[in-house]
């Protein structure tokens, strides 16, 4: 018999918005650019890292969610990292594409495979644990919910750190989540399309 999981916390980036656990949390009216409203984002957080300005912007968004998702601080370095989009890191990929007209641009190569991302964030917050990325055609909830089960029921873990982080077009969707063995919400598949989908229709 599986056991009972929760939704500890959450967060949700678009539209120049982030919103912690159902709350506006930031808005930069001001920047409708992905890139400046990360870089307005880094700033009003107060976070100390430097390598942040040389990750694409996909890797910034999974990055800077986080470090709002947790306070700047994972405790739990066995906290396991489960994430997916829909375009894989295609952005990146169409960057690279055209500095190969010239000169090719190592710094954006490391950045075409999305799992780099996962690498970034395990990096900051030192995890020594399971990490997978996922692609779907669009926000699966039972993918993660089942998969993310497996990880508990298994024993592989205790502690998930969940993400949809979509780039395209410089249009971006995040959604991350921590999954907990304590927490105020139950997690199941209506309760995370509950949280996902309000300011997204």
């Amino acid at each position: 018999m599986s056991e009972v999981l929760y939704i500890k916390n959450s967060v949700l980036i678009r539209d120049a918005k982030v919103y912690q656990n159902g709350r506006l949390y930031y808005e930069d009216t001001k920047s409708p650019d992905i890139s400046i409203f990360l870089k307005n984002l880094y700033k009003s957080e107060k976070i100390r890292y430097s390598k942040y300005f040389k990750m694409d912007d996909l890797s910034k968004l999974g990055f800077i969610g986080t470090e709002i998702l947790f306070g700047g601080n994972i405790e739990n370095k066995e906290t396991a990292l489960v994430f997916g989009n829909a375009a894989s890191c295609l952005e990146t990929d169409r960057y690279y594409s055209e500095t190969m007209e010239e000169f090719p641009s190592p710094s954006l190569f490391v950045y075409t495979l999305p799992n780099i991302m996962l690498g970034e964030i395990s990096i900051r917050h030192q995890l020594r644990s399971e990490n997978i990325f996922f692609i779907s055609e669009k926000f699966d909830s039972s993918l993660f919910l089942e998969y993310s089960k497996s990880l508990f029921n298994q024993g592989k873990t205790d502690n998930v750190l969940c993400g949809w982080v979509d780039l395209q077009n410089n249009d971006y969707d995040v959604f991350l989540w921590e999954i907990a063995r304590s927490g105020k919400t139950y997690l199941n598949e209506e309760e995370l399309k509950n949280i996902y989908l309000p300011t997204h229709e």
